[in-house]
């Protein structure tokens, strides 16, 4: 069916039909739900051209990945985001446009961008402090959307973050109950604003307890497997090693546990690890006990989530900036425990 037998069976001309099925406000609400009843019954869909054209959009979002040496943003996290965007976009009648530039040609990509309206938002990833693609795509007016934040200017922007520092605040405190002083914190980048949150909530856990922060077991490097394998290695290996490692992704804590293990080592027991972000679709840290004690957050949730908010500031402009602020649960698992002494005297007792 065409749109031309619809309005004929409706009585309706054409162009009301159109208006409103493209959401229109100036056609009345029984009028609209009216035309979509009939559309559904004969399973009549606007083409995705005619639509564009009638609301003025090209019903596109927009992600601008960089590639470098100090940042590199395609990763299976970031797979998971896209996948739960994605869910939305279909759902919402919206394209995805990625683009992977390297770092000095960002600035020029967004400005290319928003002067040939080649889509009606963009989703910013990995804010850094002060980051200057805040102020860029207002100056563009371009509608934009951030999955973190920056510090200094969060109302005036959308933006959907976890509370970090409230999350690695729990997770030192928790390690720190089981006795833990020695604890190693295997972080993002440090040029990212969500590492420098994790950190503080770190430092101020030790602080609030009383216990020495040591700026020697602290790291900022890429999120990845061989990391966490590696940096666990050489301290595991130190004297006076950590008892305990917290990681800012599964796979950082993944990379931990091979290198506990490759020592001969007991997580949970010998070594404690505690992870965040371990809510991936194709790596569930799931059971009846999981295998890592974590800050559950579901990044998946977060791409459906910020997509929703991005899509209502394009429909609806004069609407205020939306702030969504998650805090992560604490899932304990297999991975924590005692440390060594402790354990000890407890067993002693």
């Amino acid at each position: 069916m065409n749109l031309k037998e619809l309005s004929t069976k409706l009585g309706l001309s054409q162009t009301t039909v159109s208006r409103a099925l493209n959401g229109y406000p100036e056609v009345r609400e029984e009028t609209r739900l009216k035309v979509q009843q009939m559309a559904d019954k004969y399973n009549y869909r606007p083409s995705s051209q005619a639509r564009r054209l009638a609301m003025g959009r090209t019903m596109s979002i927009g992600h601008v990945l960089t590639v470098s040496g100090a940042n590199e943003m395609v990763n299976p996290v970031f797979a998971d985001f896209i996948a739960g965007a994605g869910e939305v976009y279909a759902k919402s009648g919206y394209d995805m446009v990625l683009s992977v530039v390297n770092d000095a040609e960002e600035e020029t990509h967004y400005r290319e961008i928003a002067a040939k309206k080649s889509v009606d938002g963009i989703i910013v990833h990995g804010p850094r402090s002060m980051d200057p693609r805040i102020d860029l795509l207002r100056s563009v007016g371009l509608p934009f959307a951030v999955h973190g934040r920056t510090p200094g200017s969060e109302a005036d922007y959308t933006w959907l973050d976890v509370n970090n520092k409230r999350a690695f605040q729990r997770a030192t405190d928790f390690l720190i109950d089981l006795g833990h002083h020695r604890i190693a914190l295997l972080n993002g980048l440090s040029s990212l604003n969500f590492a420098l949150r994790r950190r503080q909530g770190y430092i101020d856990a030790l602080t609030s307890r009383g216990v020495e922060y040591d700026d020697s077991l602290v790291f900022f490097e890429e999120m990845t497997e061989h990391y966490g394998y590696r940096i666990a290695s050489e301290q595991l290996a130190a004297e006076n090693a950590p008892t305990a490692f917290l990681t800012s992704s599964i796979l950082v804590a993944m990379g931990v546990r091979r290198a506990v293990q490759e020592l001969g080592l007991v997580v949970g027991k010998d070594v404690s690890i505690l992870t965040h972000d371990d809510d991936l679709s194709y790596m569930q840290n799931t059971g009846e006990v999981p295998m890592f004690t974590a800050t559950r957050s579901s990044v998946r949730d977060a791409g459906r989530k910020l997509a929703e908010l991005l899509i209502h500031n394009i429909e609806n402009p004069s609407d205020v900036p939306s702030h969504v602020l998650w805090e992560a649960q604490l899932v304990v698992g297999a991975s924590t425990g005692p440390t060594p002494l402790r354990a000890a005297q407890t067993d002693y007792a």
